[in-house]
């Protein structure tokens, strides 16, 4: 088994506005990417334990052009609130990293 930082080129978040974080996962060939897309790990459920939310709040959206999947879920504090500890979102992809996909 390989893990999400083993198999991806970029694994990166961002803030999607003051209420959203968006997870950026991209890779460098087709067949990687589809192997990690086919695998059936990363899903709604596993994401939202991981981040604290519920599953109907996760959106976790195939880019087969781009070799990329985008997740966006909502931020636990506004960018920018009291107990906000990253104001652009930059650190939370590291619950990601360790996950680990199938060979």
């Amino acid at each position: 088994m390989a893990t999400l930082a083993e198999l991806t080129s970029v694994l990166r978040s961002k803030n999607a506005g003051a209420l959203l974080c968006t997870l950026d996962l991209m890779f460098e060939t087709e067949e990687t990417y589809t192997h990690v897309r086919d695998s059936g790990v990363l899903e709604p459920g596993l994401i939202a334990r991981l981040y604290g939310v519920s599953d109907n709040e996760v959106a976790i959206i195939p880019y087969d052009v781009a070799y990329a999947i985008k997740i966006t879920l909502p931020r636990l504090h506004k960018s920018g609130d009291p107990g906000d500890t990253d104001i652009y979102g930059a650190q939370q992809h590291a619950p990601l990293l360790d996950i680990e996909i199938p060979d």
